[in-house]
């Protein structure tokens, strides 16, 4: 949706899909449907190229424990706006 200013339309900056590879934190700004447990670390293994709700994206991957080791293998629908990338301490 643009944004307008003193009668100027700007376009919104749309989010970066992920790729595979990268970890993500997902949590409730992700989705409702995480709403209601902890936060958890989730390793993208794909994308699906499939068109959904704009801002809305299907994701393959694993779920990662503290260590980021993969726990589980799921699929979630999750906002765009809404994903943060895990930023590890070297």
């Amino acid at each position: 949706m643009p944004v307008e200013q003193q009668g100027r339309t700007w376009a919104r900056p749309q989010p970066r899909s992920p790729k595979p590879g990268d970890e993500l934190w997902i949590d409730r700004a992700a989705s409702v449907q995480f709403a209601r447990q902890p936060r958890f670390m989730f390793r993208v293994i794909s994308v699906c190229p499939k068109p959904t709700y704009p801002g809305w994206v299907w994701l393959t991957g694993y779920q990662l424990d503290e260590r980021g080791n993969a726990v589980d293998k799921r699929e979630i629908f999750v906002r765009l706006a809404g994903l943060r990338a895990v930023r590890r301490s070297a």
